[in-house]
């Protein structure tokens, strides 16, 4: 039987703590940098709120639906994607310098989030953007913006990490909705195999259109590529991967 699977602890989440630092200081810089009721800043506040609120909604949605956390993490490392592109659009329009990644100042900031890999001490909010404040409240708006590239990058390798592992995890088990789903069509699989009378399952049900495997028979379930040129594709993927990798296009 499929189980419920323990969900949350996104504030334990390296990525989720330096989400919360940068809307934070997005939301300052736009404040003081930038018209607080333009176009713009609404965007980047919007884009940085979406980047941390999908990591904690994707976080709770893991015990029912790997797909709905899978989704909701490209969601944020997409919204995190977008900030990046409008501090970048900052420097550049205002021909300010861009920090190397290999620069004095890029190397710096880096360096507070390798002292801090998992915050061994139970930073709270405030002492975790205290951290970085000299680079994030500075009176020029180019170290501002820099720094906030420089957390960015760091959000989205963290987010880059967690897909790739939350894909492994959907392929070979699911959530609690995809194995039940699963279970689900075994018990048809088996009934009808079996000849049952007492079958209640309609021969006009979209779900028996689903199609056994065509190298080991069992039942296929229906998934999304998250990457390549097939990304955003629906197809056709085993119920019995890893053990088996057959596929059928849908």
């Amino acid at each position: 039987m499929a189980k419920i699977r323990p969900s949350g602890g996104y504030r334990d989440l390296r990525s989720f703590q330096i989400a919360t630092i940068i809307y934070d200081a997005t939301y300052w810089f736009c404040e003081r940098i930038l018209e607080p009721r333009s176009r713009m800043s609404d965007q980047m506040v919007q884009a940085a709120r979406s980047g941390r609120q999908n990591i904690a909604e994707g976080s709770r949605a893991s015990a029912t639906s790997s797909q709905t956390e899978l989704r909701l993490m490209n969601v944020a490392r997409s919204s995190l994607e977008e900030l990046l592109l409008d501090y970048e659009d900052f420097l550049r329009h205002r021909r300010l310098r861009i920090w190397a990644p290999d620069s004095a100042e890029a190397t710096a900031v880096r360096k507070i989030g390798q002292q801090h890999p998992t915050d061994p001490s139970g930073l709270t909010d405030e002492q975790r953007y205290a951290l970085y404040a000299p680079w994030l409240d500075h009176e020029d708006p180019a170290i501002r913006a820099n720094a906030l590239l420089c957390l960015i990058h760091q959000a989205n390798y963290l987010l880059d990490k967690q897909i790739v592992a939350l894909e492994a995890q959907f392929i070979q088990e699911g959530g609690y909705s995809e194995q039940l789903a699963t279970a689900r069509l075994e018990e048809r699989r088996r009934r009808k195999k079996a000849d049952d009378p007492s079958d209640p399952s309609d021969p006009t049900d979209p779900n028996d259109l689903i199609p056994p495997c065509p190298k080991c028979g069992k039942p296929m379930a229906l998934r999304t590529a998250q990457k390549g040129k097939s990304a955003g594709k629906r197809f056709w993927g085993c119920s019995g991967y890893p053990e088996c990798k057959g596929i059928v296009d849908f």
